[in-house]
């Protein structure tokens, strides 16, 4: 228990912050106790002793070790310490019963390596390429909805960067821990207050000469400029944000600003200087039957010779389980070089020479007869499969990016490789 809080006679919630699989704790509606866990998601437990009284109690010890009120008059309450999160609200404001969120934020690692890859939360390939990309120094955003792993994720990443190498984290609450976690490294941990906001602290912080920014989560327009000045000024930066996909996450942080902005201006920014996103996703999971966590999207952005700004998914996994990868482009390449970083043109697919015979023609559900390629090792380089089938097979293999051809299809095999670099 946190020694900030180690005074706190918790009851028995003290049986959910003492397991390590449990992450979240919510008590509301007068007397509900939902957990969410690493295993099985979020679900309701009955008859845990847990009251409204317990709660009052522990939010007035709270207020009390902090030297702050909860009452009508402050009927808000935030604790925070080194590995926990608490949200308090007042019945007088929550009229179903005195609300409480606890949160779990643990100063150690949860994701290991042999672990993630036997419990399918990532390919191997795709985890071997993000650490060759980290040791590259890329600017790195990972999405997902709330409660997904993404602060897990970047918390991982994080711990790849070289050991000599300084890192700031900025958070408006404290989740990475990672002066906690690697008390022997060069590490500033800083935090937004009602004094010193994202701006200052980012100025303050450049001026520590950090070689990375980790910010927890872009959830503001100046959480975004923070980023935005971050990268520009040839920081290296690993974020979060709350999005749909990977692909998105460029618009995702221009609708989080709150000027007007040049759109077109402001996304060749964010593509020029943040090389990747990537998507985490979390859900209920059939074939487990567990609460699964997986790297379903990697997403590569760069600007072409006309500053146009350009994106390409290297790694697509959907609902159904199919999966799409292509290799880098030349952008990241030569972006990795110039970092010392060497990596082969199809890291993520080997590209061969092969014959005709090795390519699978399907037509047989294709209602406008149109043509697509299963299992193709680089189309563009096969020169004797006839110019009939290389006609139908081009378009669909270059949208597979958007998953439809020119012709409307949505092909059902996505597992296409072979898209060449870019």
């Amino acid at each position: 228990m946190d020694e900030q809080f180690s005074q706190i006679d918790f009851g028995p919630l003290k049986q959910f912050l003492d397991n390590d699989d449990v992450t979240d704790i919510s008590y509301d509606n007068g007397g509900q106790v939902w957990l969410k866990t690493l295993s099985k998601g979020v679900f309701r437990v009955e008859n845990t002793g847990i009251d409204n009284a317990l709660m009052e109690k522990i939010a007035f010890q709270c207020a009390n070790s902090m030297g702050k009120s909860f009452n009508m008059a402050n009927p808000m309450l935030d604790a925070e310490s080194t590995e926990l999160r608490m949200n308090f609200l007042h019945d007088s404001i929550a009229k179903n019963g005195i609300a409480v969120l606890i949160r779990k934020t643990p100063a150690k690692i949860r994701l290991e390596k042999e672990k993630i890859i036997k419990e399918d939360y990532i390919r191997l390939n795709i985890h071997d390429f993000l650490l060759k990309c980290v040791e590259g120094h890329c600017n790195i955003i990972v999405s997902g909805e709330t409660g997904s792993g993404k602060t897990e994720f970047i918390k991982y990443l994080a711990a790849h960067t070289k050991e000599n190498e300084k890192l700031i984290t900025i958070e408006d609450t404290l989740e990475l821990h990672l002066d906690k976690i690697f008390p022997y490294r060069d590490i500033v941990a800083m935090k937004t207050n009602n004094i010193a906001s994202y701006s200052d602290i980012l100025v303050a912080c450049m001026r520590q000469n950090p070689r990375w920014i980790l910010l927890s989560e872009v959830r503001s327009a100046e959480a975004v400029m923070a980023v935005r000045n971050s990268i520009s000024s040839g920081h290296n930066i690993l974020s979060t944000i709350h999005a749909d996909k990977a692909e998105s996450i460029p618009n995702r942080m221009y609708s989080l600003l709150e000027t007007n902005q040049d759109v077109t201006q402001f996304l060749a920014t964010i593509h020029r200087y943040v090389q990747l996103g990537v998507h985490i996703k979390g859900y209920f999971s059939t074939k487990y039957n567990a609460f699964h966590r997986e790297v379903s999207e990697v997403v590569e952005f760069y600007v072409d010779e006309n500053n146009n700004p350009k994106s390409k998914t290297l790694y697509k996994k959907t609902p159904d389980g199919k999966e799409m990868i292509a290799n880098p482009s030349r952008y990241l390449i030569g972006y990795l070089e110039t970092q010392g970083v060497i990596i082969p043109s199809d890291i993520l697919i080997k590209e061969e020479f092969k014959d005709a015979s090795h390519y699978v023609v399907d037509n047989s559900s294709n209602s406008d007869n149109s043509t697509f390629v299963q299992d193709v090792s680089n189309v563009q380089r096969v020169s004797n499969i006839n110019t009939n089938i290389q006609s139908n097979v081009m378009p669909n293999i270059y949208a597979s990016s958007n998953q439809v051809n020119s012709s409307g299809y949505t092909p059902n095999a996505v597992n296409v490789t072979g898209i060449n670099n870019g």
